[in-house]
Order: C-alpha cells, then sequence, then structure tokens
C-alpha cells in the first residue's frame, strides 16, 4: 500500500484510498482526548441550552397562572 506524507503534518499519511492516517500514536491519542473532549463540551452546551429552553417555558406558564390568579379576584 502506498503511503503519500501530508503536506504540513509529520507523520501524517495519506493511504492510495484517500484516508488519513496518522504513523505516530500518541499523537493520534492526544487528537482523540481532544475530540472527545470538544464532543463533551458540545453535549454539554446542547443540555444547558434545553434546560433553559425549559426552564423559560415554565416561567412562562408560572406568570400566566399568576395572571389568572390576579384576574379572578379582581
Amino acid at each position: 500500500m502506498t503511503k503519500v506524507p501530508v503536506k504540513d503534518h509529520a507523520g501524517w499519511y495519506r493511504d492510495e484510498n484517500g484516508a488519513i492516517q496518522c504513523a505516530n500514536t500518541s499523537d493520534y491519542e492526544k487528537y482523540m482526548k481532544r475530540y472527545n473532549a470538544q464532543k463533551v463540551k458540545e453535549q454539554q452546551m446542547e443540555t444547558l441550552q434545553t434546560e433553559v429552553s425549559e426552564l423559560k417555558s415554565e416561567m412562562s406558564d408560572i406568570k400566566s397562572l399568576l395572571l389568572t390568579l390576579v384576574q379572578s379576584k379582581n
């Protein structure tokens, strides 16, 4: 199998199918740690956005109920 070095990336090669491979396992492990950490951050951000959206909806419901109570007393 022919491996062509990737320009400006030592230890990285492109195989005959066009896939990029890393010959240095420690570099690959570092890359995967960064990749997985980024995925965790993205997942946490999505969770926070969902929670904030749910809280906004609940606050709107509470406000609506309070307005209904105030109007029924008048």
